[in-house]
């Protein structure tokens, strides 16, 4: 069972890291380094999974809400926590915005529709998002490849590959597990910020 786990991880890792760096992606990324420094994957491949992911995902949702302001999926996303606040951000500091979105968990899906409803140029988005996929691929996944690093002085440098694969689980989990509660904690801070201004 443990074979043919690792064998599917060889075979379609990247395209998971990719897919799962398309949307909140932050545990894609570090898994993708962690099997680099496995040697599953090449390293120089796995930021390219998770650079392209990410760019794909937010440009994604640029161009929804650009071109489909009005669809029910982008109305309900307009209704999130942390819509207003993304939208006001990149009206006030778009550069910094688009550079700086995918770090704060939770607001990526919302900020790439606000900047697509928001004046910013789609040409300009392009390239600042491109910027800002590759500097975060290249900080996810190097964390990634870090804690492989710190796995493999604990385990020993055999590092079987059931623990190899308990060990990414533990990762992965761990990585959920905090972004939820970061995303729990900063969307109730934006409903009492938003249920504030609207008492206002």
């Amino acid at each position: 069972m443990t074979e043919t786990i690792h064998h599917f991880i060889e075979q379609y890792g990247l395209i998971a890291v990719f897919l799962g760096c398309v949307a909140e992606g932050e545990s894609a990324a570090i898994l993708g380094g962690f099997f680099a420094h496995q040697h599953v994957f090449v390293l120089w491949r796995a930021f390219v999974a998770a650079a392209l992911g990410a760019f794909a995902g937010d440009t994604f949702f640029f161009i929804l809400g650009r071109r489909f302001a009005d669809h029910p999926f982008v109305v309900r996303l307009r209704k999130r926590p942390g819509f207003r606040r993304a939208y006001r951000l990149l009206n006030t500091h778009p550069n910094i915005f688009v550079l700086s979105n995918r770090y704060v968990y939770g607001m990526r899906l919302v900020g790439g529709i606000a900047a697509g409803l928001s004046r910013i140029t789609m040409r300009r988005f392009v390239i600042l998002n491109a910027l800002s996929s590759t500097l975060w691929a290249i900080l996810f996944v190097t964390i990634g490849y870090v804690f492989g690093l710190g796995a493999e002085r604990i385990l020993g440098q055999a590092l079987a590959r059931h623990e190899r694969l308990l060990t990414a689980l533990a990762i992965g989990l761990g990585v959920a597990i905090v972004a939820w509660l970061v995303a729990r904690h900063v969307a109730g801070k934006e409903r009492v910020r938003d249920a504030g201004a609207d008492r206002g």
